[in-house]
């Protein structure tokens, strides 16, 4: 399995914004520190508004920032917006499918339910798990120094 850029732009556009929460960001800050396309994070970032993630404010003095607390946006929930249009194989896309085992072939069923396993994991992570605490991708996305000391921040926590 793996993510589409969109998938991928979309949750670093959200760790962009929880890193500067409280602050307007622009989309071309998060095209600069995120390595992407600005008309990549353009369509990213209207999807994630249009989906209640983020508010944007039009004009000179506008900006992007995330519609609820970072505790309260799941990464599963992001990466289902992102994900579900594409299907994972052929065999799930009603429409186009030319599988002539599609019938018969028992791994759909597998790959379903591996998939509600994936989301069903990514489904309990939030977007404040992400940042909190993360020195280093604060030091990578804040848009001005860290007006407290830092030092205190939590080591890379990994999924054990």
């Amino acid at each position: 399995m793996r993510l589409t850029t969109r998938t991928n732009l979309a949750v670093r556009a959200l760790m962009f914004c929880a890193v500067n929460d409280g602050r307007l960001v622009r989309s071309s800050d998060i095209s600069v520190r995120c390595n992407a396309s600005g008309n990549h994070v353009a369509r990213v970032v209207q999807m994630l508004q249009a989906n209640g993630f983020l508010v944007t404010l039009r004009g000179r003095a506008g900006g992007i920032r995330l519609a609820k607390p970072a505790s309260g946006i799941s990464i599963g929930e992001v990466f289902r917006l992102f994900e579900t249009e594409i299907p994972f194989a052929e065999c799930f896309d009603e429409e186009r499918n030319t599988c002539p085992l599609a019938s018969a072939c028992r791994l759909r069923s597998y790959i379903t339910r591996a998939l509600e396993a994936f989301y069903h994991e990514m489904d309990m992570v939030t977007l404040e798990d992400l940042v909190r605490g993360n020195c280093g991708l604060e030091a990578l996305l804040a848009l001005q120094p860290p007006l407290v000391d830092v030092s205190g921040c939590e080591a890379d926590l990994r999924y054990s």
